[in-house]
């Protein structure tokens, strides 16, 4: 399942972040690439260490957690800190899928990738190119969105970032492990959420059905979840 999640930072939030990370020291992107990665990826990272690193990704853990879509499709058992990436003109990152498991070190991190994200940090009119491109069953799909909204995927999906041809797409990217495993079954308790929302809506919180789609989406999650 692909989502798109609207507004997860604010634009003054977006520039907070951005004032913070641009005037930090970036790196080499193949600082944290695995094997297959290295050969394809072509950007700029900000040193996952760092001080403007670590503070950003705080506020974007913080933000996600906020967001009530992200947190009903997501499912999160651990995110892990969120990285960023700036991609300028003639850089990519070719073909390729996300490591199965990702160690942090210094935190004491470990994650099964089961979910990518990617929050755009740059308006898509300040640059050409770098649509990020995820291919699933259905084909392929471009996203490029406006700065503060995110893209939660598969991190099992084969995807790539298309090249800049101008200006700079900068993002922070991150992943997450799900309480939820399987991504259809992930897929089935965000619908299953969804409807019980809309309904709530026209018939209230206390009604019958709504108590009785509620209790069956509890015993899914309780059935299904992997603390």
């Amino acid at each position: 399942m692909m989502l798109h999640i609207p507004g997860v930072l604010t634009p003054a939030q977006v520039a907070e972040m951005r004032a913070l990370i641009d005037a930090a020291d970036w790196e080499d992107g193949n600082a944290t690439s695995g094997k297959q990665s290295r050969l394809a990826k072509q950007n700029l990272q900000l040193p996952e260490a760092s001080d403007a690193a670590r503070k950003a990704g705080a506020q974007v853990r913080e933000a996600v957690t906020r967001s009530q879509l992200f947190m009903a499709a997501a499912l999160p058992h651990t995110v892990y800190p969120p990285l960023f990436n700036r991609y300028g003109p003639d850089q990519t990152f070719g073909d390729h899928v996300d490591n199965a498991m990702r160690f942090q070190r210094d935190q004491g991190i470990r994650i099964r990738t089961d979910l990518s994200a990617t929050l755009f940090l740059a308006d898509p009119d300040t640059y050409d190119g770098g649509e990020l491109v995820v291919e699933d069953t259905y084909g392929s799909h471009e996203v490029k969105l406006p700065a503060g909204d995110l893209i939660l995927y598969p991190a099992s999906s084969l995807h790539r970032v298309m090249p800049v041809t101008r200006g700079e797409r900068v993002a922070s990217f991150f992943w997450i492990q799900s309480l939820i495993r399987d991504d259809a079954k992930r897929a089935l308790l965000f619908d299953l959420d969804v409807a019980i929302q809309t309904l709530a809506q026209d018939v209230g919180l206390g009604a019958p059905a709504i108590v009785s789609l509620t209790g069956t989406y509890q015993n899914l999650l309780r059935m299904w979840a992997e603390l």
